[in-house]
């Protein structure tokens, strides 16, 4: 056997993101939660508390984690919140809930989408098999045409 130094911790560690993911239970408080985690993840990313992207991001979660618990519940099943770092000071939030039927769509008598649009660089909605959906929604990054 050939004794060789091998680190695959090194080469695991330069190609790593950072991530964060926690289910929640699909209630207003779950909702309030998930944007209170999302703030402390980010600062202990090193992202200023009270800085421009990172309230940006308490607000977008704020707004899809209360559209998940509204719209996408479903009685005994909780919402997962998702946060990737993108390169940059780009951030990636997703809300996965189990309701992949309901749609996200701009209500009239509604703010949540509107808020969204005027703070991520995009946004959008995606499977999640079998049944549910995530919907995600970029800060900090370029804006896509």
């Amino acid at each position: 056997m050939k004794n060789e130094s091998v680190h695959p911790d090194r080469q695991q560690t330069a190609a790593r993101v950072p991530q964060f993911t926690q289910l929640l239970s699909a209630t207003r408080r779950g909702a309030r939660l998930a944007r209170l985690l999302a703030v402390e993840q980010l600062v202990a990313w090193g992202r200023p508390r009270h800085g421009e992207h990172t309230e940006a991001a308490a607000l977008v979660v704020a707004e899809l984690t209360a559209n998940a618990v509204l719209h996408g519940r479903l009685e005994g099943r909780g919402f997962r919140l998702g946060l990737v770092v993108l390169p940059g000071e780009g951030l990636r939030i997703e809300v996965t809930d189990p309701r992949g039927e309901r749609l996200p769509v701009r209500s009239p008598d509604g703010h949540g989408l509107v808020v969204v649009e005027a703070l991520a660089s995009g946004w959008g909605v995606r499977p999640f098999p079998p049944s549910g959906k995530t919907v995600w929604a970029e800060i900090g990054a370029k804006r896509t045409a």
